[in-house]
């Protein structure tokens, strides 16, 4: 896992680095390469990730995004709070069948109560796949 912010709440960073992204993240191949609350970056292989005909499973796509979006809000929600999703969607571009997939994570909000991220998914010749967007609510412990 990447170097996370120097300022990030010491219980999240304690969270992140024991867990790697959570038990799903792990178990998908989820790799985090850079994060921050507004720029995150994360990749997953389609291997061992597809559904009964081969192609990446659309659901890995929205799991890479939820990882990428709520660890990205969980930064930029600060000390003594901690980020819960509330909305995410996405739009289906392109299949894929083999190689990596790559999450690219940009804030589109980050207000006091609020979060909200697009995160694009690439495949290994940075052809777009998905677009996933993603809202949390950031809450006091």
């Amino acid at each position: 896992m990447t170097t996370l912010p120097d300022d990030l709440d010491p219980v999240m960073r304690e969270i992140i680095e024991r867990t790697r992204g959570g038990e799903l993240a792990v178990n998908m191949g989820i790799e985090f390469l850079e994060l921050s609350a507004a720029y995150s970056v994360a990749r997953m292989p389609v291997e061992g990730n597809t559904q009964v005909i081969g192609l990446l499973h659309g659901g890995a796509h929205v799991v890479l995004g939820e990882s990428l979006g709520s660890v990205s809000s969980a930064i930029h929600a600060g000390k003594g709070r901690y980020a819960v999703g509330i909305e995410i969607n996405a739009t289906h571009s392109r299949s894929v069948t083999s190689g990596w997939v790559t999450g690219t994570c940009t804030a589109i909000s980050l207000g006091r109560s609020l979060a909200t991220h697009e995160i694009v998914m690439t495949d290994d010749e940075g052809r777009r796949l998905s677009t996933v967007r993603m809202t949390n609510f950031l809450k006091d412990r």
